[in-house]
């Protein structure tokens, strides 16, 4: 499976929406991605990762280099991870956990709470 990134927007928030396979050979993609949304002047930005279904470690890299650029900026990151509960569950989800870095991320369940100034991440 490759990878897919599509580029939106909700209110202040730039959202990419990424889906299928985030590994060494794709995740330079994702980097490019939020490069771009911060050389645009986007300082808020969601990365909904409810469709991927693979990511090894450089996709986890590719995170934290996002997280550690929107800082840098004085921006905001959010990540849409679904809830471990549902069918699918949430493969990032479960490798950032693994790793111990699913608690330097502000994580939502939807696009709803995720560009929802007043709304809570959920707990790691």
């Amino acid at each position: 499976m490759t990878l897919k990134v599509e580029e939106g927007e909700r209110g202040d928030w730039a959202v990419l929406w990424v889906s299928g396979e985030m590994d060494l050979v794709t995740s330079p993609a994702v980097r490019q991605h939020v490069h771009d949304a911060v050389a645009e002047g986007r300082r808020s930005l969601v990365l909904d990762l409810s469709g991927v279904r693979f990511c090894d470690s450089s996709g986890v890299g590719v995170l934290i280099a996002a997280r550690r650029l929107m800082r840098s900026c004085q921006g905001n990151l959010r990540l849409i991870l679904p809830a471990s509960g549902a069918v699918d569950g949430s493969h990032v989800n479960r490798v950032l956990a693994a790793l111990g870095v699913r608690r330097l991320f502000d994580v939502f369940p939807d696009l709803v709470a995720a560009t929802n100034d007043a709304a809570q991440p959920l707990s790691a």
